[in-house]
């Protein structure tokens, strides 16, 4: 597995494996992908998907699914994971974060772009760059949304963003609801209804996520995996590697040695 680079909000990755490569997980961002080889299967919303070299692959936030090769050969691919406040913010605030029914799309003018986005995002990381490649996904998901089914319209108020960055910039401590209360002017049950319908998971979970972010951070630059537990707000090793596991397919020490085989 190679780490491509990546921004706040944007980032991507190229792997390949053989036979099982990630155990069920979720993440909070949306995964649009592109198989480049042999054929990648997963579990999906209730069903075993396939997807051959060529096709792209729309994972929404939130959603739980793992990832095999499902020949002996093994597969290849590319991933763009991108924060769905990304694509809601290229789509306007009041528009709505796509959902695409069918995880497998076969669609050559996406496939064309998604090539394009990717070099793009391999030769040059600046915010240009960056928002050209997020509104170009943002276009092609509301696209196949309106083709495949509906999308839920979720437009995000000032408050509920704004607890979105507070968690953000205070996601290595515990959040009391009180906080985001005083913040957003709402009951913590609302709270937890809108900033979902607004960023595909929970306030808690976003935060756990913003952890990860971090503690993935640190051991690329080289931490011990007990001290990224306790600097990225987690209450001891076995916690983070729980969350990690439910988060990414695999323990803290298996994507330290994936990461550091493939520099």
């Amino acid at each position: 597995m190679r780490l491509l680079g990546g921004s706040a909000g944007l980032e991507h990755i190229e792997a390949a494996f053989r036979g099982d490569g990630f155990s069920p997980h979720r993440h909070d961002t949306y995964g649009i992908g592109v198989t480049l080889s042999g054929v990648q299967t997963f579990q999906y919303r209730g069903s075993r998907r396939a997807s051959l070299p060529g096709n792209i692959i729309v994972l929404h936030p939130d959603e739980l699914h793992d990832g095999a090769a499902g020949t002996e050969s093994g597969l290849s691919y590319r991933m763009i994971y991108v924060a769905p406040e990304r694509i809601s913010d290229a789509l306007g605030r009041k528009g709505s974060l796509p959902f695409v029914a069918d995880p497998v799309v076969n669609d050559p003018g996406f496939r064309l772009k998604l090539a394009d986005a990717i070099n793009q995002l391999d030769d040059t990381s600046s915010e240009l760059a960056i928002s050209d490649v997020i509104a170009m996904i943002a276009d092609s998901l509301k696209r196949h949304c309106d083709e495949g089914g509906g999308s839920v319209t979720r437009g995000v108020s000032a408050g509920i963003a704004a607890c979105r960055e507070f968690l953000a910039a205070h996601c290595t401590r515990e959040v009391r609801s009180a906080e985001l209360e005083a913040i957003a002017g709402l009951d913590c049950y609302t709270i937890a209804r809108q900033f979902r319908r607004a960023f595909g998971t929970s306030p808690h979970r976003y935060l756990v996520m913003r952890r990860l972010d971090l503690a993935r951070s640190l051991i690329r630059d080289g931490e011990g995996l007990a001290q990224v537990a306790l600097a990225a707000g987690f209450s001891d090793q076995p916690h983070f590697t729980r969350h990690f596991k439910q988060a990414y397919g695999m323990t803290p020490g298996r994507w330290q040695a994936l990461v550091s085989a493939g520099r």
